[in-house]
């Protein structure tokens, strides 16, 4: 990747920004020099961010409505947009579920891309913009205690993938890509799934997270995306797993 260092007038939207990942990612655009527009539901959520290196401006909206992605868009007029925002999948075996607990990441995760990745490509988002979707390392590896969760996050790399189509194909210059991080005890939605599949297989949560190298934390995945919002279009990957080792593009 050729680094563009000035991310000044790059304009980003964390969509997700109030939590986890998605806290990580904000503060560390902010501190790299972007302007950050981070997206929660509730004004709360923001608390922490006040006092976050950089410029960071909360806007207070449920994501998956189809009508804030275009105001926002229109707003704010960003030049990269990152995707983070999803539910916490219910954690329980298949026979425990039931549709509605199955469908959850459905219903939020993948609406909120599909809005979202839509909206960029209907205003258009201007040439040289990008567009990441934060999936999950879920969505080659599977999650038989999450329901639908990881059919869910394997859809968001689709999404990515045919918005990348449509763009080359309207020649709009937009670069769409998927980052998939791997399962981390770091955050209120990785902690949960570590402590039930470690239990699942009669491990200590640190023998089961051993086996995935070091974590992915909010700071590396914060870094991995001001990789990417520097990098060259030409050098950026469809679609990449996130480790605690940083960034691996993915076949």
């Amino acid at each position: 990747m050729i680094p563009n260092t000035n991310l000044s007038d790059q304009t980003t939207i964390v969509v997700g920004a109030s939590r986890g990942l998605g806290r990580g990612i904000a503060t560390a655009l902010a501190g790299a020099g972007a302007p950050v527009i981070a997206v929660a539901r509730t004004a709360g959520a923001f608390a922490e961010l006040g006092g976050a290196p950089g410029t960071i401006r909360a806007e207070v909206a449920d994501a998956a409505d189809p009508a804030v992605a275009g105001t926002l868009l229109d707003r704010h007029h960003p030049r990269v947009v990152i995707l983070v925002a999803g539910a916490n999948p219910p954690i329980r075996p298949l026979p425990e579920q039931t549709w509605e607990s199955f469908s959850v990441n459905w219903h939020t995760d993948v609406r909120i891309a599909f809005e979202w990745v839509r909206a960029t490509l209907v205003r258009p988002l201007a040439p040289g913009s990008r567009v990441v979707v934060i999936s999950s390392g879920a969505a080659v590896q599977g999650s038989p205690l999450t329901g639908g969760y990881a059919g869910a996050k394997a859809t968001q790399r689709f999404i990515a993938a045919y918005a990348q189509d449509e763009a080359n194909r309207a020649g709009l210059g937009i670069t769409f890509t998927s980052v998939l991080p791997r399962i981390t005890p770091l955050t209120d939605l990785g902690r949960p799934a570590v402590q039930a599949y470690s239990a699942r297989a009669g491990q200590t949560e640190e023998e089961y997270v051993k086996q995935f190298g070091d974590p992915v934390s909010p700071e590396i995945a914060g870094a991995a995306m001001v990789e990417l919002a520097r990098a060259d279009a030409a050098g950026v990957a469809p679609a990449y797993l996130l480790t605690g080792a940083g960034l691996q593009t993915l076949p």
